[in-house]
């Protein structure tokens, strides 16, 4: 592609990002996470469509300061390399002038990118990346930027996100604004998080094109499998039986798979582009951790909005996915890890840990008013406890609130919605 092709393609993109200023978009805690002055490439990972260039565009406007912008998710710049760059980066100074920033997005599409974006670190350009790959970008940024970043996940919208979208009053906790975000956590569990999701009329066909697009663009084309019928099959189903744990030799001979390092590819190219999140069991031994992993999705859009879904009918399997999203985005600023508890007899949805220290436990039922139910979910969250030696313990619900005592176990009951707008 020549200079005068890469101007007209670079000059369409800065006029598509120019009609954003008229748009009132929703601003995001992670944007505190990026830091403009840093020395450090900020990169910006996470599933498709979850907004990280939206994210990286309000951080650069409130700031205002001069920056340049390249997206490689266009097809325009397909086949585009690195020996390219040098003549991108010309254009960019023609276009946007002496920049100080520089904000690439879809970054991963260009093989080898990391040696640019080290060149441009080195000139004391401020560079901000997107990228729908966590394992690439990971990988290639620890070998290769030598900890010269700083890495962001975003997940899609939180339902703070959500009501900040929607201007769903989160506090005070009125009689009105409580009743406001029930109905509104129900339209939310409902819907999910994908910010298109709040403009697009036809759901379904929305995540159906997602998701196929995360199959055939960022792992079939990315990694050049062969099976991409396959891949397809056993993404289906992890969704459509999600929350639920991994058992590779089931998986193996559901989809024929022929060894288990095939089917361990797979299963890693769908965690590495966010589709699916992995929870460990909670061990002491590093062996034990490393073993039946619990698998979620990483939006209930996913669960009940594709086509032939079979998870959309269980509400407490959307439940339970929503908190471990609302847990996973705080853990990233907390830096602590996330496990489930099982000891053969009882189990708790979420132990999340500090280290070798137990911070709090996490218990999700939709609801607990049956006495069956009622046992099974407070002798979960009371005996991970005891054996964790954890006091900070939830019963998280869809509508019930409520302080339990069991066994010398303080476990406090509380809506989802609450613990997540008041946290």
């Amino acid at each position: 592609m020549d200079t005068r092709e890469f101007e007209r393609v670079l000059l369409d993109q800065k006029e598509d990002l120019n009609l954003l200023k008229d748009k009132n978009f929703c601003h995001r805690a992670e944007e505190s996470l990026i830091e403009l002055d840093s020395g450090l490439a900020q990169v910006v990972i996470g599933v498709r469509r979850s907004g990280k260039s939206t994210l990286c565009y309000n951080k650069l406007e409130a700031a205002k300061v001069n920056y340049a912008y390249v997206n490689f998710d266009d097809e325009n710049l397909y086949g585009l390399d690195i020996k390219d760059m040098n003549n991108v980066l010309q254009v960019l100074y023609s276009i946007y002038g002496d920049f100080t920033h520089l904000f690439l997005d879809e970054i991963q599409n260009i093989e080898g990118w990391h040696l640019f974006v080290n060149r441009m670190l080195r000139k004391g350009i401020h560079v901000l990346l997107t990228g729908s790959n966590s394992k690439l970008l990971s990988g290639e940024l620890a070998s290769h930027l030598t900890g010269r970043h700083h890495t962001i996940e975003l997940l899609p919208f939180s339902f703070k996100d959500w009501c900040n979208y929607n201007n769903v009053p989160t506090t005070p906790l009125t009689t009105k604004n409580t009743g406001l975000l029930m109905g509104a956590f129900n339209k939310y569990m409902e819907q999910g998080g994908f910010p298109e999701l709040l403009t697009e009329r036809n759901h379904t066909s929305y995540i159906d094109s997602l998701f196929h697009n995360i199959i055939t663009q960022d792992i079939q084309n990315r990694f050049n499998i062969k099976y991409t019928n396959s891949l397809e099959r056993l993404a289906g189903h992890l969704l459509n039986i999600s929350p639920a744990i991994i058992v590779k030799d089931k998986l193996q001979a559901l989809f024929d798979f022929k060894s288990h390092h095939t089917l361990g590819n797979y299963l890693s190219y769908l965690m590495q582009t966010y589709l699916i999140c992995t929870v460990s069991k909670y061990s002491t031994k590093s062996k034990e951790r490393s073993v039946a992993e619990k698998a979620y999705a990483i939006d209930v859009a996913f669960m009940n909005k594709r086509e032939n879904a079979m998870s959309g009918e269980n509400i407490g399997w959307r439940l339970e996915t929503i908190v471990y999203l609302e847990l996973r985005r705080r853990i990233k600023t907390e830096e602590e890890d996330i496990y489930y508890f099982n000891n053969g007899n009882t189990e708790a949805d979420f132990i999340v840990c500090d280290g070798n220290t137990v911070k709090s436990i996490y218990q999700v039922a939709y609801d607990i008013s049956t006495p069956k139910t009622r046992r099974r979910e407070i002798n979960g969250a009371a005996t991970a406890a005891k054996r964790t030696r954890c006091d900070n313990v939830y019963i998280l619900t869809d509508h019930q609130r409520e302080t339990i005592i069991y066994n010398n176990v303080k476990i406090k009951v509380i809506p989802v919605w609450e613990w997540i707008v008041t946290g």
